[in-house]
């Protein structure tokens, strides 16, 4: 176990800093000047130089970089070109508002689509089942701002049950994280729907069976166990696209996430707040990734990490 994890540590270190060397030599080729930005259209060639100079942009590629580096080692993840401020501190002011919507939005996609892939499965070619997964396929490619404008106008204008947007209570992130749950639910109901089928089909169910045990054990105790681990794996993915892929819902919701900083920063081609949040949305999923891997020994004892 503990020579498992030393190796995917390493891997880990490896992935980021392959993440951070990509996302860095984009920003560096991208026509876009964030100098430009920050001097504004006014600003004479010269001022533009000095700016440049003082913030290092006139270096080459790799210096830069090495120096990026250098300081992301020490904890230090730069300074916002507009804001003036850390972007440490603008990611961690964001933070609780963003892992808030993670944690609810995967419990609902989780809630509605593991439901509607059991339900199917075990309803395997009757009409439930063609409806199942014609609601899975309508809800994998609905619009994200379809989806969240409809349930503003429904729940919060027309029915007032919850506010129209904005963060700090449990009813406002109601909306959101359903709107990410019904977006979500769609992938997970059509993979635990042919993850429980395979299942539902091995020898030891059919032990189980001739064994006399009830089919509501027989699904609680035996399929359902085996039937979840792909989905673990999926989770763990999901986490690192909830950190940082949430833009559309943020803004239809207000909600102050890490989705809109990165949104935010990259119409004024910031690149620390961009580098910050990629990297912080690469951790994500790499912590989620190994969180899955730690877990699906614990639910399946036959899996072994090697």
């Amino acid at each position: 176990m503990v020579a498992y994890l030393l190796r995917r540590i390493v891997q880990s270190v490896l992935i980021l800093l392959g993440v951070s060397f990509i996302t860095f030599l984009l920003l560096y080729v991208l026509p876009a000047d964030p100098v430009r930005q920050i001097a504004g259209r006014s600003a004479t060639a010269q001022t533009v130089q000095n700016i440049r100079e003082q913030l290092g942009l006139d270096q080459p590629f790799f210096v830069q970089y090495w120096r990026y580096l250098s300081g992301l080692v020490q904890g230090d993840m730069g300074r916002s070109y507009l804001q003036k401020t850390e972007v440490s501190t603008l990611i961690a002011a964001r933070l609780p508002a963003t892992l808030l919507l993670m944690g609810a939005g995967i419990l609902c996609e989780l809630a509605i689509g593991l439901s509607m892939g059991v339900v199917a499965a075990l309803r395997r070619g009757q009409t439930s089942d063609q409806a199942l997964m014609i609601a899975s396929f309508v809800a994998v490619s609905a619009p994200q701002f379809v989806v969240s404008l409809l349930l503003l106008y429904v729940f919060a204008v027309q029915l007032g049950w919850f506010p129209i947007g904005g963060y700090g209570t449990a009813s406002h992130v109601v909306l959101p994280a359903l709107a990410l749950g019904i977006m979500g639910s769609g992938w997970y109901s059509r993979m635990m729907r042919s993850s429980m089928i395979d299942v539902l089909r091995q020898d030891f169910i059919r032990t189980a069976h001739a064994k006399g045990l009830t089919r509501s054990r027989i699904i609680l105790r035996h399929a359902l166990p085996n039937a979840i681990l792909p989905v673990i794996a999926m989770i763990g993915i999901d986490i690192g696209i909830f950190m940082g892929g949430l833009v559309v819902v943020e803004s239809v919701f207000g909600w102050p996430g890490i989705g809109q900083l990165a949104w935010q920063a990259i119409q004024r081609v910031d690149i620390p707040i961009i580098m910050g949040v990629t990297l912080v949305t690469a951790c994500a999923i790499v912590i989620g990734n190994l969180l899955a891997d730690i877990i699906a020994p614990l639910i399946d004892p036959r899996i072994k990490l090697r």
